[in-house]
């Protein structure tokens, strides 16, 4: 063994403390709870945390409660005669406040009166789930469903009611996922004697994300239907730059301009949808999954929250995933069309390339050889003033030669001629 320990990962601890962070409550029935999930308007920028947490503390300064830490996420507290859990989530806040006994009259809006009115007032953001959870216990015998069927279908609409056993029938969950005239949402859990304050504390946790999550995935439902709107309209202006590409081949350019700008409004429109997109597939599977944790089973052959979501929530969520496919499919088009057409832009201004080169190398030809004819000249041209100069010179000998002076100039014109012929070669082959 060594003197000195191996050191851990700086986030070992942090991480491991981050799985058991958030451990299910403990209740019992009959108990009630009410639960309000806070998500700040859409038009800020940026979440500012710091507002959510200022609004927590001021909750637990009305009941002399302990502070979260600093950098907390959670914190679960006794607030008088209730239990506090809160919860910050990456677009919202939870808080779900847990009181002992049930209310008279079922579902009559008072167990939300935990929350302090002027508080709930000063809240930073919007509410986008509100929940009234109430909870009792009773023996599970055969004697005893219809009539606790009975008693259920009064609190909640008939249409849309959903009843089910929940994990291996130790509770009935009832709900019509519905708002009343109060603004909340109502679960019903009805408990068999003996079942655990953890079970019922999964039971009731599993229900509020259900329906917290449901909420937040429907954000993106409205999102859907204006890129569908969009959508539309873009493949229009799409098929109308195709038509010009099959039949119009002189305007190549222009329609290449044409296609790069619907591109950069694709492209926008994907770039101002994909974390809506992406939240909602995010919160759409972990709605499954509290589902699927659930275990449901058939209750007196009532619907069940799978069903009900099998018929009015996940035809919203297919809405959602093929409204982003066919925005996804429609950059993918467009992106293949601009690179068809910048190819045959391409291939035509190579052409055009082709063609200007042959001209060039036509001109240069003639270049050379009117050059070759102005050498040609320049030798006659030089020449001339070589054999004038010599004349000049040498005339005074001829007289002492016996010659005229035609006759001196005669002599020695060609040798000057061939002489200027050989340095001007002489000169091309140095330059060449």
């Amino acid at each position: 063994m060594t003197d000195k320990p191996i050191a851990d990962h700086p986030l070992r601890y942090p991480l491991n403390n981050e799985l058991h962070a958030r451990p299910f409550p403990e209740l019992t029935a009959p108990c009630r709870a009410a639960y309000l999930a806070i998500k700040q308007p859409s038009g800020a920028a940026k979440r500012d945390r710091s507002l959510d947490r200022a609004h927590l503390i001021a909750l637990l300064d009305r009941f002399g409660a302990a502070h979260p830490a600093p950098d907390a996420t959670h914190h679960a507290t006794r607030l008088g005669r209730s239990f506090l859990k809160w919860e910050m989530h990456s677009e919202f806040v939870s808080y779900t406040l847990y009181a002992d006994g049930v209310e008279a009259h079922p579902f009559d809006g008072q167990a939300f009166n935990l929350f302090p009115k002027d508080w709930l007032a000063e809240a930073p953001g919007v509410v986008i789930s509100s929940v009234l959870i109430r909870m009792e216990t009773t023996d599970f015998t055969t004697q005893s469903m219809p009539a606790l069927s009975q008693r259920i279908a009064k609190w909640f609409v008939s249409e849309s009611l959903t009843i089910s056993y929940v994990v291996d029938r130790e509770a009935v969950v009832a709900t019509d996922f519905r708002i009343d005239e109060f603004g909340h949402v109502r679960f019903a859990i009805i408990a068999n004697k003996g079942v655990s304050q953890r079970r019922l504390g999964r039971i009731a946790q599993r229900l509020l994300e259900t329906e917290t999550y449901m909420n937040a995935s429907m954000l993106g439902f409205p999102v859907a239907r204006m890129v569908a709107d969009e959508t539309d309209r873009l493949e229009a202006e799409l098929m109308g730059i195709f038509d010009q590409i099959s039949e119009d081949k002189s305007r190549d350019s222009a329609t290449l301009e044409v296609l790069l700008a619907l591109a950069g409004k694709i492209e926008n429109l994907a770039s101002r949808t994909a974390f809506r997109f992406g939240a909602t597939e995010a919160y759409a599977k972990l709605v499954e999954q509290r589902i699927a944790l659930l275990r449901e089973e058939r209750f007196e052959g009532r619907q069940m929250i799978s069903e009900f979501m099998m018929r009015r929530y996940e035809p919203a969520m297919r809405t959602c995933l093929s409204a982003n496919k066919r925005l996804q499919e429609l950059s993918g088009r467009t992106e293949r069309a601009a690179n068809l057409l910048r190819t045959r832009v391409d291939v035509e201004t190579a052409g055009q390339n082709k063609l200007v080169l042959a001209r060039m190398d036509q001109r240069a030809g003639l270049q050379l050889r009117l050059q070759q004819t102005v050498e040609g000249l320049s030798v006659v041209a030089i020449s001339y003033y070589a054999v004038s100069l010599l004349s000049y010179l040498l005339a005074p000998l001829a007289p002492r030669l016996g010659l005229e002076k035609y006759q001196l100039v005669a002599l020695f014109t060609l040798p000057v001629v061939a002489l200027v012929w050989w340095l001007a070669k002489r000169v091309r082959k140095r330059l060449k």
